[in-house]
C-alpha cells in the first residue's frame, strides 16, 4: 500500500503449506499467519524458530498474527511468538477477538510490540506508542467492558464452547472428506479445511459443480493467491444443521 516491494513465498502441498526461510530470502519485514488461513496450516516451535534466528541474523522484524490461536488443540504447538527463543528482540504479536470470541465486525484486538525490539537505535515499542495516541481514541467503552466480559470465567467457558463447537464442524468435515479420499490440511487446529480439488480441475471449476450440483458454497483457493489455484477452502464457522446437511451432500460426490 506504500509502495514497497513485496515478496510472496509459496505454500505449496510439498512444504506443507508451511514455506520456511531461505539463506538467499533479503526482506525487512516478514508477515506469518499460524494458524493460517486459509489453509489452516499451523508453524511447529522448530519451525517458527528457523524464522526467529533469521530474523536476528539480519535485523528483520516478523509481523506474527495470531488470530487463530484459540483454536490450537495439540498442546505441543506454539499459540504465540514469544514461545519461541529470541522473538522478543524481533516479532510484533497481533491478535483479535474476532475469532476468540465472535467479534467479527466489533473490531477489538491486541498489538504486542516488546521493548527489547529496538532497530537503528530506535525503539519500536515507542513508535507505536507514538502513532496509537496521535491517530486512534481507543476501543469504544462499550466493547472494551464486552472484552472484559470475555475473560472473566463465564466469559472464557462461554468463549470455550463456541470454539469446541465451530472444532466438532471441522472434525465433521473431514471426516468426510477422508471418505472421499480427498486430500487436505487444516481442520485439526484451526477452524479452516484447505482441500485439493479432485481430478486437478481449478478452483472456479469446483466452485461451480459444487454450487451447481450440490447446492454447497465454499471459497476457491485462486482467490488467495497464485498458490491457491487449484485448491478450496471449507470453514467450520456455521451452524451445525447446515454443515451436517452440506456433509450429506458431499457423500454423493462424484468427480
Amino acid at each position: 500500500m506504500a509502495g514497497r516491494q513485496i515478496q510472496y513465498l509459496a505454500g505449496t502441498v510439498q512444504n506443507d503449506f508451511l514455506p520456511l526461510p531461505s539463506p538467499d530470502l533479503e526482506a525487512d519485514i516478514v508477515y506469518i499467519c499460524s494458524p493460517n488461513n486459509p489453509t489452516g496450516a499451523v508453524y511447529s516451535r522448530g519451525q517458527l524458530q528457523q524464522w526467529v534466528d533469521w530474523a536476528l541474523e539480519r535485523e528483520a522484524v516478523i509481523l506474527f498474527d495470531s488470530a487463530y490461536e484459540a483454536f490450537i488443540q495439540d498442546p505441543g504447538l506454539p499459540t504465540s511468538i514469544y514461545e519461541i527463543e529470541g522473538a522478543k528482540r524481533c516479532a510484533i504479536e497481533i491478535c483479535s477477538l474476532s475469532k476468540t470470541a465472535g467479534f467479527s465486525g466489533v473490531r477489538c484486538g491486541h498489538t504486542v510490540v516488546p521493548h527489547e525490539l529496538v532497530r537503528v537505535g530506535v525503539s519500536l515499542n515507542e513508535l507505536w506508542l507514538r502513532r496509537q495516541t496521535t491517530k486512534f481514541n481507543g476501543v469504544s467503552y462499550i466493547v472494551q467492558r464486552a472484552a472484559a466480559a470475555v475473560f472473566t470465567d463465564d466469559g472464557l467457558q462461554q468463549a470455550q464452547e463456541n470454539i469446541k463447537y465451530y472444532m466438532e464442524n471441522a472434525r465433521l468435515i473431514s471426516a468426510a472428506l477422508e471418505e472421499l479420499g480427498l486430500w487436505f490440511t487444516g481442520g485439526r487446529n484451526a477452524p479452516y479445511i484447505w482441500l485439493q480439488c479432485p481430478g486437478g480441475v481449478g478452483s472456479w471449476e469446483f466452485f461451480d459443480y459444487l454450487l451447481q450440483e450440490y447446492g454447497i458454497v465454499g471459497t476457491p483457493g485462486a482467490g488467495f493467491g497464485q498458490q491457491g489455484e487449484g485448491f478450496f477452502r471449507f470453514t467450520a464457522f456455521g451452524r451445525r444443521e447446515d454443515v451436517l446437511k452440506a456433509i450429506e451432500r458431499l457423500s454423493k460426490l462424484s468427480w
